[in-house]
């Protein structure tokens, strides 16, 4: 029964209990390899400064095969000319600004960004140089957001970026003193064009004098001015990566090109040089829309604000500068600045932007609104209530950060797999180029220029981007139909869902029930009895949050009952509460708390009975002798829960509600939705019992809740569903996927783009060694040529990465 035991709303608050006020979840989330949970609770005191809280049993490290989640807020992004691999003139996402260093234990954690850093390039490379510093414990990579987390000693930071500037990056530290989290996205100094058009031209010539017959010279002389016009970044670079002894594209291409001039194959090597660049270029084009896919999500606030002056005036005033308590007016057809409550006026908003809801809502006085949002036809004037550093979208966009961050359980099987796929390659393309010649008479010409073929075939570059990018569209794409999934191992997981629990109250129901009958037990029924118990139950209810004690004191108001003072108030986990009033000890309660007290009897069994078979919660009075009077209360059963039960149903997904209501009443609103199983009477513990159960069976399985209530069985599902998190700081934090709204039908959409993400995994990972493979083949077949090689390499990479921008329009 979900009334005033605080079964859902307040199970989370005794001392005893399994979990905090604060939504702290009793178990770890995440899934490292040893396939142990591990969550990680985020508390957001002024919304930049976020630290991790792991539960006992977390490890605090930050090893990158375990996809711990990070902080990763963003500083201003400086300036660079020159990009990685994958990043050549590029727009570049810097949403929030990047943490201070905080302690792990003995050791410091510090967020760098390296804006030269993008693709496994830069990563191989960072990881070979910090392999030889003991000072390094380890090293978390966020190549989508450029930012590099690093384990280490105290006095080691200089040292770190030291080294870091020693492999030709910038890395950049957070400036405590900027808290600002909505910068603009910076611009990366764009290349000038002209010397990439300049080297096109003079490959373009040294090709035709070859084919013209000019002297050898000629062409030469083209080929090396066409190399040497957009090929010496790829040179230094590539010499950088060979002194620390790491195989990387830059690397791989230098010695490719390299030696096909030494060959004398001069057309060839300039326009294998000229297509590399050309081909980083589109790349980089297209990693940046992932990159910048939560972008959007940035630019849905003004930069300004109207807000009210002391005189009564009002002025245009910038965002960050506005505190909370400040009165703000928009105008019909703006967008919403900050989160606020009306104060003044009425119209509807269209909250697309934040929940994914296809219809716009009515607000009016005392009502909440939401940054990012937009108002319609009428102005509206509301007083705010989060800074702009600490909104609703703020926090959306700081936990899709933290998602991109976390690795996913392909990811992390890609990147072991590159890690001994460029070795192997190379070791190949050794033995081709030595092997021929020396043993069995080949010519050197022939098989040197087949192992440069397979040096540029050889870098893993498209296999590794391929699955960031899948996951960051997922999650950007979920992010903007209002589903807020916390990381990558939850968006893949979503596919294998099996089983879903579900809450009843404010979930399955609107939650916000109204009290249908009220009878006297304990005496004639006078009327003087009757106003008595009606203000005793209404004073205890009145100390509640939860709906149904909600709905006893609305009803009370409305008659104009006064609550009376309430002393030693306790709630009773699962049961009710207690309270005295005028020295007398009361208790308001469900069908448990009350035989638990004694005060059952045949004829109150037989009335509860009638009662619940029609689907309404009862309530209980009582006192230290017997009960005084009950209480009938009905909820609604919302329309898109019977929608999302039967689409759930469709996708192979077998539905249980455990609820804290009595039987009768579970098994009623069971059936009008069309739910599997009902259990009523369920205590927090009994729920956390429910998901283990079906968790140890073989299971995979979800539970939906409110993010903070039912705190041990959303903790102990595989995936956590909090619903209606829109404005709900903890429910955010602590859900393995956050509903923005209260609607059920989001949790099939998530299973399908689970399942749409899955398959654009696989179909990547296939094109990308498929494609490789394919032109391995024709190299050692002697059809495969260096331009082909560039094609296969640098196409695949496009082939991938939009084939993951596909997500997007899911």
């Amino acid at each position: 029964m979900r009334h005033v035991n605080h079964l859902e709303r307040e199970q989370d608050r005794p001392a005893d209990g399994p979990a905090s006020a604060q939504g702290q979840k009793p178990d770890c989330g995440g899934h490292g390899e040893d396939g142990q949970r591990r969550r990680h609770v985020h508390v957001s005191v002024a919304g930049h400064d976020h630290q991790h809280h792991p539960q006992q049993g977390c490890s605090h490290g930050v090893d990158e095969d375990h996809g711990h989640d990070h902080d990763h807020h963003h500083d201003h992004a400086h300036d660079h000319a020159d990009a990685g691999c994958c990043t050549a003139a590029s727009t570049v996402a810097a949403p929030t600004r990047l943490p201070r260093s905080e302690a792990v234990g003995s050791d410091l954690r510090t967020a760098i960004r390296i804006m030269q850093m993008d693709c496994p390039t830069e990563e191989a490379l960072i990881r070979k140089k910090f392999s030889r510093m003991p000072a390094v414990r380890s090293m978390d990579f966020n190549l989508m957001q450029r930012v590099l987390t690093v384990v280490h000693a105290p006095d080691a930071l200089d040292t770190i970026l030291a080294a870091l500037r020693s492999l030709d990056f910038t890395p950049e530290l957070a400036d405590d003193r900027q808290a600002d989290q909505s910068a603009a996205a910076p611009q990366a100094q764009p290349k000038p064009w002209w010397p990439l058009a300049f080297a096109v031209v003079a490959a373009a010539a040294s090709e035709a004098a070859g084919w013209l017959g000019a002297p050898a010279w000629v062409s030469a002389a083209l080929a090396i001015v066409a190399i040497a016009s957009c090929g010496l970044t790829t040179y230094r670079k590539g010499w950088l990566a060979i002194r620390n002894g790491n195989l990387n594209i830059n690397a791989l291409m230098s010695i490719a090109v390299t030696g096909a001039l030494a060959l004398r194959q001069w057309p060839e090597a300039a326009m294998v040089m000229v297509l590399f660049t050309i081909a980083e270029l589109i790349e980089a084009k297209s990693l940046d829309r992932a990159r910048n896919a939560i972008q959007g999500l940035m630019q849905l606030t003004p930069e300004q604000a109207s807000v009210q002056q002391p005189d009564g005036g009002w002025q245009l005033t910038d965002l960050k500068a506005i505190a909370p308590g400040a009165v703000v007016r928009v105008k019909p057809g703006e967008r919403i600045a900050l989160d606020g409550e009306i104060v003044a006026g009425r119209s509807s908003v269209d909250q697309a932007p934040i929940t994914g809801e296809s219809l716009p809502v009515d607000k009016t006085i005392g009502d909440a609104v939401f940054a990012g949002t937009i108002n319609q036809a009428g102005s509206l004037d509301y007083r705010v209530t989060a800074a702009a550093s600490n909104t609703t979208l703020a926090r959306i966009i700081h936990a899709v950060e933290e998602a991109q961050g976390t690795k996913a359980p392909t990811q992390r099987f890609v990147d072991q797999f590159a890690r001994v796929y460029t070795p192997i390659v190379f070791a190949i393309a050794l033995a081709v180029a030595l092997v021929p010649p020396l043993l069995f008479g080949g010519m050197w010409h022939e098989w040197v220029y087949k192992a440069l073929v397979m040096l540029v075939i050889a870098c893993p570059c498209a296999l590794v981007i391929s699955t960031p990018v899948t996951i960051v569209s997922g999650l950007a794409a979920a992010a903007r139909k209002g589903i807020l999934i916390k990381g990558g191992a939850y968006l893949e997981q979503g596919r294998k869902l099996s089983r879903l629990a579900l809450d009843k109250t404010g979930t399955i129901t609107h939650g916000k029930p109204v009290q249908t009958e009220f009878e006297t037990f304990a005496s004639s029924g006078a009327d003087g009895d009757a106003l008595r118990y009606r203000t005793l139950a209404a004073s205890l209810a009145g100390r509640s949050d939860h709906p149904v004690s909600m709905a006893i004191a609305t009803a009370a108001q409305a008659e104009g009952i006064i609550h009376l003072p309430v002393d030693a108030f306790e709630a009773l986990a699962g049961r009710g509460v207690r309270g005295e009033i005028e020295s007398a000890s009361y208790w308001l309660g469900n069908h448990r708390l009350v035989e638990e007290l004694g005060r059952c009897s045949a004829s109150l069994e037989a009335r509860l009975d009638t009662l619940e078979q029609k689907g309404k919660t009862v309530v209980m009075l009582a006192d230290s002798e017997r009960v005084l009077a009950l209480f009938a209360v009905a909820d609604t059963v919302k329309e898109t829960s019977r929608a999302a039960i039967a689409e759930l149903q469709r996708l192979g997904v077998s539905t249980a509600m455990l609820t804290g209501d009595n039987p009768h009443t579970a098994s009623a609103i069971a059936q009008q939705v069309g739910i599997d199983e009902a259990r009523g009477n369920q205590l927090p513990e009994d729920k956390l019992s429910a998901i283990a159960q079906w968790s140890t069976n073989g299971a995979t399985v979800g539970m939906v809740g409110d993010g903070i209530n039912d705190a041990p069985a959303l903790a102990r599902a595989d995936i956590g569903f909090a619903m209606g998190a829109m404005g709900t700081d903890t429910a955010i934090e602590t859900a393995d996927v956050a509903l923005m709204d209260d609607d059920l039908r989001k949790i099939p959409s998530f299973i399908r783009l689970s399942k749409a993400t899955h398959a654009v995994l696989v179909q990547n990972i296939a094109l990308a060694l498929g494609i490789k493979s394919v032109f391995l083949v024709l190299t050692l077949m002697g059809l495969g040529t260096m331009w082909m090689a560039v094609f296969a390499d640098v196409g695949a990479s496009l082939l991938v990465v939009g084939n993951g921008l596909r997500l997007l329009r899911k």
